[in-house]
């Protein structure tokens, strides 16, 4: 399956949002329609801190994701970090998933990122294995977060 990937804009907020909704309703994370909104917005207006690329044709997208950057001392240079993945229920299974990433490393690795970065639950083994097939390697310490502001 060649899925396609496009950079989303504001004009794309909604088919957005409404699987953010799905995909936080999914993974039982309580956020408003406001909280996803605002945090959506700036990604889609060009900021360097990430943006969001459409899975899927533009008008009726399969899924979503978002990357999100920084710079790792530790690996020399820029980085990037998938903050959010989600695919409708409908295409999951299909390999696209794990074509999508191989897609964004090595669009990655062409702009001079250095490290690509995701978090795959403890108890998601299809993930690990799949993940583990491109490349990924599991590290040795648990990220902790740290919530500044609510």
């Amino acid at each position: 399956m060649a899925a396609t990937l496009t950079l989303a804009t504001q004009e794309d907020a909604p088919r957005i949002l409404t699987m953010m909704e799905a995909a936080h309703s999914e993974r039982q994370r309580r956020t408003s329609a406001e909280h996803r909104a605002s945090a959506l917005a700036p990604l889609l207006q060009g900021t360097a801190l990430g943006e969001v690329y459409l899975i899927g044709p533009k008008l009726a997208p399969i899924g979503y994701i978002v990357l999100t950057h920084g710079y790792s001392l530790e690996f020399g240079g820029p980085d990037a970090r998938i903050d959010e993945f989600y695919l409708r229920n409908s295409v999951r299974g299909r390999g696209v998933s794990a074509e999508i990433v191989q897609a964004i490393a090595e669009h990655l690795a062409k702009i001079g990122s250095r490290a690509l970065h995701m978090e795959v639950a403890d108890d998601d083994t299809y993930g690990q294995q799949t993940y583990g097939k491109r490349g990924f390697c599991a590290r040795a310490s648990r990220m902790m977060t740290r919530e500044l502001f609510r």
